[in-house]
């Protein structure tokens, strides 16, 4: 889109959001780092003067003896909590009035708005159906997505980072969800602000151009390679498949195992535990963009191709 086009999508009502995540995320992932590095040169400090963790204890500010060692929930908690419930609620009240409702007018057969989007939260997975099937991007990976963000908690057997920004204690945890949250972020803007009419890819600068064509084959790999038997073509992607699953878990297994603490960690954790951490990290983390990357850069639609799935 032309930077008028990019004007008029942004400043639409039900893309304020966009807009205010393009501003808080990067300024919280900066804050929340600042804080973890400074914990970590702290905890540098203790760990060689133990003197030391008689005050701090993994805080940045230093204990004072005047100050109560335990805090109650309530008034001090909750008292901070309602406040926040009473901005935010002012916000959104004022936010509601200023702001139109983005109703349009009914739906009309005869003309479809091109390109149609989903909902600003909802054009991530509308996105991934450039790259995958319908079943598999709208079903399988929002699923795999969900039960892999409630499965993390019990396949985690790091008892460190509990209360406080680090990184050091907390690398592998901190880059998988990094990773995944800003994929899924990535995904939202290319949807909203990339893709154009008939869902074509458009850079910043580009006019939207409904009459544009381009001249791209998508090809499966089974092509690429010059294979024409379909079994055979399966039986390729299926190898291409495992291989690509064996080498990203040994990709991973070897950076999660570089610190000394998190090898410490591993040996602590069971083969259950790793084989599922490994299968959601492969499966979301790693497969998601390299599917995107086989399609933007070389064009390739599926892998795998069988009579019944295709990725």
């Amino acid at each position: 889109m032309d930077w008028a086009q990019l004007w008029h999508i942004i400043s639409l009502p039900y893309n304020v959001p966009i807009i205010l995540i393009a501003i808080l995320v990067p300024f919280y992932t900066w804050y929340g780092l600042r804080q973890a590095m400074a914990t970590d040169r702290l905890i540098v400090r203790l760990e060689g003067d133990p003197e030391l963790a008689k005050t701090h204890h993994r805080k940045i500010f230093p204990y004072l003896p005047p100050w109560a060692r335990d805090l109650q929930v309530w008034p001090y908690l909750l008292r901070i909590e309602f406040l926040a419930a009473l901005v935010v609620t002012l916000i959104l009240m004022v936010w509601s009035i200023t702001l139109d409702a983005p109703l349009e007018e009914p739906a009309n057969p005869n003309h479809t708005m091109n390109p149609s989007k989903a909902p600003w939260y909802f054009v991530g997975l509308q996105e991934m159906l450039v790259y995958f099937d319908p079943w598999f991007a709208g079903v399988v990976l929002p699923t795999l997505i969900i039960v892999g963000l409630m499965a993390f908690p019990y396949v985690d057997t790091n008892p460190l980072g509990s209360g406080y920004y680090t990184i050091r204690q907390r690398a592998v945890a901190l880059w998988s969800f990094g990773i995944g949250f800003f994929l899924w972020l990535l995904l939202i803007f290319i949807g909203t602000l990339v893709r154009g009419p008939g869902w074509m890819w458009f850079w910043p600068g580009q006019t939207w151009d409904h009459t544009r064509v381009v001249y791209e084959v998508n090809r499966n790999l089974s092509d690429v390679l010059g294979i024409r038997n379909p079994w055979l073509g399966a039986l390729v992607g299926i190898i291409a498949v495992l291989a690509f699953f064996a080498l990203s878990a040994w990709g991973i297994h070897k950076l999660v195992t570089r610190s000394e603490l998190n090898r410490k960690l591993y040996q602590r954790t069971s083969t259950l535990q790793y084989a599922v951490f490994q299968f959601f990290a492969i499966t979301i983390l790693v497969a998601l963009p390299a599917k995107m990357l086989l399609r933007l850069l070389f064009r390739i639609k599926y892998v795998l191709v069988t009579p019944w799935f295709n990725i």
